[in-house]
C-alpha cells in the first residue's frame, strides 16, 4: 500500500543519484534508494586502486552513513531487474516497490565492442571488484614472472596491455608505469623490461581535449616508457595476448580494456529510445519520453546541449542529480519541469607524476605540474566522508614523498598458466 506521501524511488547510487537524494532530503516526499551495494563508489579513483595507490575502502563511502542524515530516505540493497511504467512497480531480486516518481541511474558497465573474447580474456575497470581484480592480476604476474626459467613466457607476464587511450586508459597507463618503477622493481626480481602497452583506435589520446594536450599526453607517456600506437584496434583477445586488425599479435598475460561503456539497466515493460552506448533517449528535462514521472540521468541517458552529447562524465551526473530533483519539487507544486542546462567547468586527467591536463570552461589550456595539482583538488574536494579524504590525502603524500606504495596484497592466490606457442610478428 502506498504511503501518504509521495515515494521517489532512485535506483542506482553513483554521482546522480545520491545527489538527487541529498536534494530531496526534508521534502515532503519518502525516498527509497536502491542499490546492488551498500556503498558509493568513487569511479574516478578506481584507476588508483588497480595500481596498488589507495585502499578500496577509501573511495567506498557507506550509503547509511549518507541517510541517517536524512529522515525521509530509507535504502534497499538489491538488484532492479525489471520496470513497470504502467504500473509504476520496481521489481528487483528482493522486493517489488511501487513508486510516484522513478530516478534511473543505474550508470554503465564496459563496452566490448563485440570484440571476441574481451568480455572473457580482458579486464575492465569500471567497479570496485574490477578494481582489486586488476591490482591482484599485475601482482600475480610479477609473482610468477620471479621464478619463471622461459624468458618469452616472463615477457608476457610482464607485458600490460591498454585497449583506449581516453582519460582512463592515460591515466591507467601512467599510474601502472609509476607503480612498476617505484615499488615494484624494487620488490622483485625480475629478468625481462616490463612493458606497457597503450592501443588507440583514433589518431590522438584524450579526443576530448584540445590537440595540444593530445599531443602534450602522449609525449609524457612516451618518455616514461609507454609505447603508444594510434589507428590499432584489436580483432581478438585471448588468453595470452591480443590479436589487432592487421594480423599483428601481442603476446601479454594482462589485457586492461578501457574502451568505453555503455548504459546499464533494468528491462522495462516498453521499449525506450535508444542512441550510442545503449544511453536511454530522455526529454531535455531527463524525463522518459511518454513517462513524465520517471527520469533518466547519469551515464545512462543520452543529453544533448547545442547540438552535441554530452560526454558523460561525473561533473554532468551531479547538475543532473540536482536538476531532476528540483524537477521533481516542481511537479509536486503543479509547475512544469526545467529544461537541463549544464554548465561545462572543464575536465582534467593526470598522465603521471608531475605531470597533468585541464581544458577548464571550454576555453583555458594547462598542462604539467599545475594541472596535476589541480586534479588531486578537485577529485579531494568531491570524494565524499571526511575520513576518506584524509586517508586519500595521506596515501598521496606518503607516494610523493617516498615513491613507494605499500599495498601489495593478494587475497586468494591463482597460478596464471600462459602457452609458450609465440606467434611470428610481434608489437
Amino acid at each position: 500500500m502506498k504511503s501518504r506521501k509521495p515515494r521517489v524511488v532512485v535506483v542506482g547510487a553513483g554521482f546522480a543519484g545520491l545527489r538527487a537524494v541529498r536534494q530531496l532530503a526534508r521534502n515532503p516526499v519518502e525516498i527509497l534508494l536502491i542499490d546492488r551495494n551498500n556503498y558509493h563508489t568513487f569511479i574516478p579513483l578506481l584507476y588508483q586502486v588497480a595500481t596498488g595507490f589507495i585502499a578500496p575502502e577509501q573511495i567506498a563511502y557507506p550509503l547509511r552513513r549518507v541517510l541517517r542524515r536524512i529522515p525521509n530516505a530509507r535504502f534497499l540493497m538489491a538488484e532492479a531487474n525489471y520496470v513497470n511504467f504502467d504500473r509504476r512497480v520496481v521489481e528487483t531480486d528482493v522486493v517489488n516497490v511501487e513508486y510516484d516518481y522513478l530516478i534511473m541511474a543505474t550508470g554503465a558497465r564496459t563496452r566490448f565492442l563485440e570484440v571476441e573474447g574481451a568480455a572473457r580474456y580482458s579486464f575492465g575497470l569500471n567497479t570496485l571488484e574490477d578494481a582489486v581484480r586488476l591490482r591482484e592480476q599485475i601482482l600475480r604476474c610479477f609473482e610468477e614472472a620471479e621464478h619463471q626459467s622461459d624468458v618469452d613466457i616472463t615477457q608476457q607476464l610482464l607485458t600490460f596491455t591498454i585497449v583506449g587511450g581516453g582519460p582512463t586508459g592515460v591515466e591507467l597507463a601512467g599510474a601502472v608505469v609509476d607503480w612498476v618503477q617505484g615499488t615494484l622493481c624494487r620488490n622483485y626480481s625480475i629478468s625481462a623490461p616490463v612493458r606497457v602497452i597503450l592501443l588507440q583506435s583514433g589518431d590522438r589520446l584524450l579526443a576530448g581535449f584540445p590537440e595540444g594536450l593530445s599531443r602534450y599526453s602522449n609525449r609524457q607517456l612516451s618518455r616514461r616508457g609507454v609505447r603508444v600506437h594510434f589507428q590499432t584496434r584489436v580483432r581478438s583477445v585471448a588468453p595470452t595476448g591480443v590479436t589487432l586488425e592487421d594480423g599483428t599479435t601481442i603476446e601479454t598475460a594482462t589485457v586492461i580494456w578501457t574502451a568505453g561503456v555503455e548504459a546499464h539497466r533494468p528491462d522495462t515493460t516498453a521499449e525506450v529510445p535508444t542512441a550510442t552506448q545503449k544511453k536511454v533517449v530522455v526529454r531535455s528535462t531527463l524525463q522518459f519520453p511518454e513517462h513524465p514521472c520517471a527520469y533518466g540521468v547519469g551515464d545512462l541517458a543520452y543529453v544533448t546541449q547545442d547540438g552535441e552529447p554530452l560526454v558523460g562524465v561525473a561533473p554532468e551526473a551531479l547538475q543532473q542529480g540536482t536538476t531532476v530533483a528540483a524537477n521533481i519539487k516542481r511537479q509536486l507544486q503543479g509547475r512544469a519541469p526545467l529544461t537541463f542546462d549544464y554548465f561545462d567547468k572543464g575536465r582534467a586527467a593526470i598522465i603521471a607524476r608531475n605531470a597533468g591536463v585541464a581544458y577548464l570552461f571550454n576555453k583555458i589550456s594547462v598542462r604539467g605540474f599545475f594541472a596535476w595539482f589541480l586534479w588531486l583538488g578537485i577529485h579531494l574536494y568531491y570524494l565524499p566522508g571526511f575520513s576518506n579524504r584524509w586517508l586519500v590525502l595521506v596515501s598521496w603524500i606518503r607516494d610523493y614523498l617516498t615513491k613507494y606504495r605499500a599495498i601489495l596484497h593478494i587475497f586468494g592466490f591463482k597460478k596464471i598458466t600462459l602457452s609458450n606457442n609465440l606467434k611470428d610478428k610481434k608489437i
